[in-house]
């Protein structure tokens, strides 16, 4: 899932996952944090779910996926859009 927050000049994006699936660490890559695993991991919240915050420039639109254990790559569903393999975030 994906909540936005808009601030001036910019989107605060919130990419949130079940607390476990997949099991085991996971991390969004894309585009804005050059594919780096060890950027953006998700991190447990008190509600169940992970998740991982970043800022985003506004009006722009990134390539994303997420890297779970064992280099197992995976969609968000809820993508605005896709290109090819990669999720599509549009701000």
């Amino acid at each position: 899932m994906l909540e936005r927050k808009q601030l001036k000049g910019r989107t605060q994006v919130t990419f949130i996952l079940p607390e476990d699936a997949p099991g085991g660490p996971v991390s969004v890559v894309g585009d804005f944090n050059q594919w780096n695993p060890a950027a953006h991991p998700l991190a447990p919240r008190g509600d169940g779910t992970r998740a991982a915050t970043v800022v985003l420039p506004a009006k722009s639109a990134h390539s994303f996926r997420y890297l779970a254990v064992g280099d197992h790559w995976f969609d968000d569903e809820q993508a605005d859009s896709h290109d090819g393999v990669n999720g599509r975030l549009h701000t």
